[in-house]
């Protein structure tokens, strides 16, 4: 009979999730086994803080999983004489269903641990990598290499994901064909092995996601049939995940029995929460959808908060809470999708994982703090973040632009025209640099289209077109400030031209316009026609409202009003859009606080309470707490640093020559770390008489301590260790004043980047010194 790690339906979230502190954990940690051993060459060939294993193990989660409940019930026959590590694969499976694959590939890795030769946990490493496939195609090496002590079944699994990832697939037929021989692969496994409910389930996803590759669904009422062969034996199996998949963009509605139960299915999985907002959003129930999402954020931030992940190292997060923001700004929750947004971009940013060329939560946060003060007219704190952290230029051309535009309405809208004509200025001079690089680009290439006897025109056209998004962006900005100054001049017919010209301008805003230009008719078709497109949104109905009345249409108005009654549970009614409405309420007889109170559709299902979930926000975590000696055996400790921020550098001792460049490129940087008010420190693996030698070796000794932890406590304790492996690894952390880590790297190499630790710590650190930073929980990172 298949083993099953499963939670039961009506298990209470509190008893699955406990209240959040750090002791959140009544899950406990297996012991762990020492790792395969390997040859004495093979271990001095390897650099420190690299796997043993090979290079494809260098990456990924380097420190053990533990048994967790909630992540789904699994029929899976796992070949082991470990029940530890069978318990493994299951949640790692569970895992996998849920696209938690950062978590999938350390519960795959912690099987391994326990059965080295447990041939499917490394075909779950691979699958976890499917996107990456080169670590894939390691992973599955390594599956294929045991697959004589896997089970039949377990083989067809290996050998076809085998074929998968080493197949041909740079060219758009061959990725099709490979995609083709999959699925084919995967029927076969149910045509021998018809009741391998899993087997089904990963068919469902890949037909669903196959598409990528050239597979056009055929029959999306099919594969909905396979997903109820599923659900019909397991009725809250994560499948359910893959039927939203199915229908979100095709009939939203055919899922919403999955999504009232999704999130149910593996609830602890973050991701399982988010999914239901697809099809709430699709179908415009926004509030529905804002419960699903700020629920996928409240788990993801328990687990990264308790266990010390940093946010961005989860590949679906900044997703998800981006796209909370959006539907917090439809239903009218202004001040949390502002105090989301600027959480998101308070979060550490990293050069792999998070920063502004990347679609994480500097640059979602960034985006959606912007919409949501733009959305709603908020222009004093819009110009009021521009002068912090969250809202400063960040160098990347887009972005600034998106910003400045923006913050020059703002002042023109506050009556400050002279720094609006300024910021214009600034984006002129730009559009002036790009117009002439456009004219050189298209120059040359002329030159040589005629010197090679090819089509001139084409040639031009192909250069000059390369910029030509920067140039309409630009030009598009210029325009809208210049339809800005014209209403604050009184040419309004003039400033909706430039507004047309320049697209994006709010459609309140150029409604506002068109009624002082006499456009009354113009103004309520349309708003009307936003309203009609953006039905379920509270913003473009109070719009209505505005217009309607203005228009003395007070009928229509009135029922403009109804309608946004209907929807306006969690309006936060002191911001200005809706405060506007209050003497429109009181003729109507509608009342001073005219919101009503929410109706909870029939479909939901059970829904726990968010609280119990975890934080809405990210928060630092207590460091934990160490002493160590120094090289003149005198104890320091974390303590000694309390009310000052510190620089933590976790080195691999003396013999390590990449720990030595890292520690060299620091300490020269030392005094500039200094002068910020922050000290560095280093954590080795030396013995305390050793430490001297890493002196010596610097011309100047270092000017900065080392203090040893030869034994490892204090590396274990800040996850910068191998568990799988038993053995060190680099970390470099910040510390503030309070005593929280406020930004980590670890991984097998060390962080060489002593610039970029220091502008992050004075960004972060000049967040709390703005008053940005809540008040710690008391939370602490995993010992």
């Amino acid at each position: 009979m298949p083993r099953n790690h499963s939670v039961p339906a009506f298990v209470t979230f509190f008893a699955i999730f406990g209240v959040f502190t750090a002791a959140v954990a009544e899950d406990t940690k297996p012991p762990a086994k020492d790792a395969p051993e390997k040859t004495e060459e093979a271990k001095e060939e390897t650099p420190q803080g690299h796997s043993l294993h090979g290079e494809v193990f260098n990456a990924g989660p380097r420190q053990a999983a533990y048994l967790m409940n909630g992540v789904g019930t699994i029929h899976f026959d796992v070949t082991t004489k470990s029940d530890e590590a069978r318990a493994f694969v299951l949640q790692g499976i569970g895992q996998l269903h849920g696209f938690w694959y950062f978590e999938s590939e350390r519960s795959f890795r912690q099987a391994a641990m326990l059965d080295p030769e447990c041939a499917i946990a490394y075909w779950g490493m691979a699958y976890s990598n499917r996107r990456n496939a080169e670590r894939a195609k390691g992973f599955i090496k390594e599956a294929m290499d045991r697959k004589d002590k896997a089970s039949p079944r377990e083989r067809r699994y290996i050998e076809a994901f085998d074929r998968y990832v080493n197949a041909k697939s740079d060219k758009s037929e061959e990725k099709k064909k490979r995609a083709e021989k999959y699925i084919s692969d995967l029927e076969e496994l149910l045509f021998e092995f018809p009741d391998d409910i899993e087997a089904k389930a990963f068919l469902c996803e890949y037909f669903w996601s196959a598409r990528r590759e050239g597979i056009k669904m055929t029959s999306y009422l099919a594969v909905d049939a396979l997903i109820q062969d599923v659900l019909d034996v397991e009725p809250l199996h994560s499948v359910h995940h893959y039927r939203i998949h199915l229908w979100d963009t095709k009939k939203a509605a055919k899922a919403l029995e999955s999504a009232a139960r999704c999130g149910l299915a593996a609830p602890q999985i973050a991701h399982m929460w988010h999914m239901p907002g697809h099809i709430y959003s699709r179908l415009k129930r926004y509030h529905d959808a804002v419960y699903q999402q700020e629920a996928s954020a409240r788990v993801d931030h328990a687990h990264m908060m308790k266990d010390l992940v940093l946010p961005d190292q989860i590949h679906n997060f900044a997703h998800n809470n981006e796209w909370c923001i959006r539907n917090l700004i439809h239903i009218g929750r202004v001040n949390d999708a502002i105090e989301l947004s600027k959480n998101m971009m308070s979060l550490p940013r990293h050069p792999k994982y998070n920063h502004i060329g990347k679609s994480g939560s500097f640059k979602y946060g960034r985006q959606r703090l912007l919409d949501v003060l733009r959305t709603y007219q908020l222009h004093d704190q819009l110009i009021a973040l521009c002068q912090t952290p969250y809202l400063e230029e960040c160098g990347n051309g887009t972005e600034d632009l998106k910003r400045n535009r923006y913050l020059a309405a703002a002042f023109v809208a506050v009556g400050n025209t002279e720094k609006a004509t300024a910021i214009q200025q600034g984006i002129q001079t730009l559009l002036d640099q790009e117009k002439k690089k456009q004219k050189e680009a298209g120059d040359k290439a002329q030159k040589e289209a005629e010197k090679a006897r090819k089509d001139v025109k084409k040639a031009r056209k192909s250069a000059e077109d390369k910029n030509q998004s920067r140039v309409r962006d630009l030009e598009k900005a210029v325009q809208e400030i210049d339809g800005r100054i014209a209403v604050s001049e009184g040419k309004f017919d003039e400033a909706l031209e430039f507004f047309k010209k320049a697209g994006g301008v709010p459609v309140e805003d150029q409604v506002a316009v068109m009624l002082q230009a006499g456009k009354t008719d113009d103004a309520v078709k349309k708003i009307t026609d936003h309203v009609g497109s953006n039905r379920g949104e509270v913003r473009p109905l109070a719009g209505q409202v505005e217009t309607l009345w203005a228009a003395n249409k007070k009928d229509e108005a009135k029922q403009a009003f109804l309608d946004l009654q209907k929807i306006s549970s969690t309006i936060d009614a002191a911001v200005p859009a809706f405060a506007r409405l209050k003497p429109i309420a009181t003729e109507l007889g509608l009342g001073d606080d005219w919101r009503t109170d929410a109706v909870m559709a029939a479909d939901i299902g059970a829904r726990p309470p968010l609280d119990s979930l975890g934080p809405l926000h990210w928060r630092p975590v207590a460091a934990p707490e160490w002493s160590l000696a120094d090289v003149r055996n005198q104890p320091r400790s974390l303590s000694n640093y309390r009310g000052k921020p510190v620089v933590m550098i976790f080195y691999l001792g003396f013999g390590c020559l990449h720990c030595a460049e890292q520690l060299q490129k620091f300490a020269p940087e030392t005094e500039k770390f200094r002068q910020a008010g922050i000290d560095v420190i280093a954590v080795s693996t030396d013995k305390q008489e050793l430490l001297d030698r890493a002196y010596k070796d610097l011309e100047n000794g270092f000017p900065f301590p080392l203090v040893s932890d030869a034994e490892l406590n204090v590396f274990k304790r800040y996850r910068c260790y191998d568990d799988f492996e038993k053995q060190p690894l680099h970390g470099t952390f910040l510390i503030d004043g309070a005593g929280r880590i406020r930004w980590q790297d670890i991984s097998y190499e060390p962080f060489m980047d002593p610039d970029f630790v220091l502008k992050e710590a004075k960004r972060l650190l000049g967040q709390d010194a703005a008053g940005s930073t809540p008040l710690p929980e008391q939370v602490t990172a995993t010992e």
